[in-house]
């Protein structure tokens, strides 16, 4: 079945992580062998090939880079300037998948429906691009709003303002605080350009005033339940409602701390505390009867966000195995057409409805 996945780090992965993905997994895994620079080395799940043998024809791509201020332990650049160059060389490797035929940027409608149609024709497979929606993770590299502009030029058509930590423009995963002038000013132009505000990572406090301010499409691209497993990085039950009355798509993350209580990183394993695809959909389902019907759901993995084998659902060896879900699916009662909400309709009603 097509699938969509709304969120992947794709160009951190190659640039950060060095993973040529246009390898299959298997090949990216032996080159890291013995590496020991990052927790999840020689443990990816994601490459271009691994994409098409799931039939996952479109992503959301991001690009993403963090400033920190004086004193901010988290890793990132020192200037909002460095963090606008580390964006634009994840630009120029999309464009280089792009110019490869490896890749396929959609901006818009026309584009979409080219593509989808490329990928609903029942030809192999294979050798079809992969195609992607530009997304911004965090704010913080856009420099002043004419930044902005330049980015919606390129392409960008998502953006989360906050990501870990304090932001220049919003605070975001353990961070708490209200929105700063230039985060509402941000809201504003994103709505003037028409950029899909993603809710995802935003603090409890920004997530509320972020929806009064901007009136244009909202989506979460990876995010999950607070009633299920209580940290600030998930959705609360009011927060989901406030996302459903608003039409947005929650995307289904798969990173194990997000579903298993007390999960404690680099001890804790998905096959100890029994986290699979089934965990996801426990998540996914709390949202269905939240909304009472299957229309605000889908995938945004956050698959090699950073973590691997080691810390994602244990039925997981690569990206592909997300269609697995279409049976667990099933076997919970959800009905055909349900299901093809899940894996792609529900983020391209999205699009159409907002993009029309």
């Amino acid at each position: 079945m097509f699938t969509i996945d709304a969120h992947l780090d794709l160009s951190m992965n190659a640039l950060e992580w060095n993973r040529d993905l246009t390898l299959p997994v298997s090949e990216i895994n032996a080159r890291e062998k013995g590496l020991k620079d990052k927790p999840d080395r020689g443990n990816a799940v994601v490459s271009l090939p691994a994409l098409r043998e799931g039939n996952i024809g479109l992503v959301v791509a991001t690009q993403i880079a963090r400033y920190v201020a004086p004193g901010n332990p988290l890793p990132g650049w020192h200037s909002a300037e460095q963090a606008w160059a580390q964006t634009q060389g994840q630009l120029a490797w999309y464009q280089a998948m792009v110019e490869k035929g490896e890749m396929v940027q959609i901006r818009n409608l026309v584009d979409l429906d080219v593509h989808l149609a490329l990928w609903e024709n029942d030809e192999d497979s294979s050798s079809k691009p992969v195609g992607f929606i530009l997304s911004l993770e965090g704010a913080d590299s856009i420099v002043n709003l004419d930044y902005l502009e330049k980015a919606f030029e390129y392409g960008l058509r998502a953006l989360g303002p906050a990501h870990y930590g304090p932001g220049r423009y919003a605070h975001g995963t353990d961070a708490s605080a209200p929105l700063n002038s230039k985060g509402k000013e941000l809201l504003r132009k994103m709505d003037e350009l028409g950029i899909i505000l993603d809710a995802t990572h935003l603090c409890d406090l920004a997530f509320w005033e972020a929806l009064e301010i901007y009136k244009g499409p909202v989506w979460a691209s990876h995010n999950n339940c607070r009633a299920l497993v209580d940290h600030n990085r998930q959705f609360s039950d009011e927060m989901i409602k406030a996302l459903i009355d608003r039409g947005a798509v929650i995307g289904g993350a798969m990173d194990a701390w997000m579903l298993s209580p007390g999960w404690e990183r680099g001890k804790s394993t998905p096959r100890e505390r029994n986290v699979t695809l089934n965990t996801v959909l426990d998540h996914m389902d709390h949202i269905c009867q939240i909304a009472g019907n299957a229309n605000h759901i889908g995938i945004g993995s956050d698959l090699d966000g950073a973590f691997g084998t080691e810390q994602c659902p244990a039925d997981i060896t690569t990206i592909k195995d997300l269609n697995k879900l279409t049976d667990s699916l099933s076997i919970r009662g959800y009905s055909n057409q349900d299901i093809k909400k899940i894996m792609h309709g529900n983020w391209l009603n999205f699009l159409r409805k907002n993009w029309g």
